[in-house]
């Protein structure tokens, strides 16, 4: 079994490649000194055609695509950017996600706030203006690492419904194409707002769809993870078992209905894991119950995970790829139940992407 794993950094993309996913090469840095926020590997073609979201400090963003996984890099037709006039700057690309059902659609989600929209596979982008133009939009603000959508997921059959998340501002959805865009947030609390429990303006970190349809969905938030059974027009905290409640991904397994994963840390005042042990957590039974996958990790680590340096790599049995702060990427080849580091001494890990074929 062939696996390419993507890790983007605050310096660059470190491309790995693998026949067994236990042994590794790696390729020359690629865009190098750019900072990679984003990766995004579209379902349609094979192979799969792989888009990275950079960012250079001179010169800005830019989504670059490959259609020979990660071999070479072109950059679309037309600047990723806001239409001219509008008074506003792509800072970072911080999501990338193609639609699982039209080839030629692709979503971008960046800082500030904004869901752009392709559809011609990557080549153009458009900004989605009714989640631009949202009344409450002057009333997100920004969280620690920027004001950003970091969380597409377009609904699996209807390409008519979008859930996205962004920090600060909750969970939106669209079921007419992007027409119109609603909160979803009741029910997830937020700790530094005092009083009731608002229609928006809450810190989400992260949000994954589960394997047993689209209408449950899991949420990292700023204090708490949460369930939805209703497609997030209700939500449940489902963290009481866990060592502790902050964190920043979550994600859920792609075939096995109730199973998800988080990477817990002690407090957004104390940001490492519970003792500096560094621990995925897996529940089996939608949150009902949680259990600690530690076997093979450092028993003492002061790092971070960020909301997209946990991902799997679609195979059987899961393959588990966890990116940190400090520079290493840990790796699971059995679901999570035991760990080997493939990758150390690399810059600020921020995204990591892989897949099998």
């Amino acid at each position: 079994m062939a696996a390419v794993v993507l890790v983007g950094t605050r310096k660059g993309l470190f491309v790995g490649r693998s026949d067994d996913r236990e042994r590794w090469d790696w390729d020359p840095l690629a865009f190098s000194m750019e900072e990679v926020y984003s990766v995004g590997v579209s379902p349609h073609g094979s192979p799969p055609r792989l888009f990275v979201g950079t960012t250079s400090w001179p010169f800005g963003p830019r989504l670059m695509r490959s259609d020979d996984l990660g071999a070479s890099w072109q950059e679309p037709k037309r600047a990723f950017g806001f239409p001219p006039g509008s008074g506003a700057i792509v800072e970072r690309i911080w999501q990338v996600q193609a639609s699982p059902v039209d080839p030629d659609v692709v979503w971008a989600g960046t800082q500030p706030s904004a869901l752009f929209r392709s559809g011609d596979g990557g080549e153009t982008f458009d900004l989605v203006q009714a989640l631009w133009d949202h009344p409450h939009r002057a009333d997100w603000e920004p969280g620690a690492g920027g004001q950003a959508i970091h969380t597409i997921l377009p609904h699996p059959t209807d390409p008519d419904v979008v859930t996205v998340a962004m920090s600060t501002g909750g969970v939106y959805r669209t079921e007419d194409g992007g027409a119109s865009w609603n909160p979803r947030n009741h029910g997830i609390a937020v700790p530094f707002m005092p009083g009731e429990t608002p229609e928006y303006g809450q810190c989400v970190h992260k949000v994954a769809v589960d394997a047993g349809g689209p209408d449950r969905m899991y949420a990292q938030n700023h204090g708490g993870v949460y369930r939805t059974d209703d497609a997030g027009r209700s939500w449940a905290r489902i963290s009481e078992p866990l060592p502790a409640e902050f964190g920043f991904p979550v994600l859920a397994h792609p075939r096995r209905p109730g199973t998800a994963y988080v990477f817990p840390l002690s407090a957004d005042i104390e940001r490492f894991p519970p003792g500096a042990r560094p621990s995925v957590w897996r529940t089996e039974d939608a949150g009902d119950t949680w259990h600690e996958l530690h076997a093979g990790l450092p028993d003492e680590a002061y790092t971070v995970v960020l909301r997209d340096a946990l991902c799997h790599d679609g195979a059987d049995p899961l393959g588990l790829y966890v990116g940190t702060r400090h520079g290493a990427v840990w790796s699971s080849t059995d679901e999570g139940e035991s760990w080997h580091e493939i990758r150390a001494n690399l810059p600020e890990v921020v995204c990591v992407r892989a897949l099998t074929f």
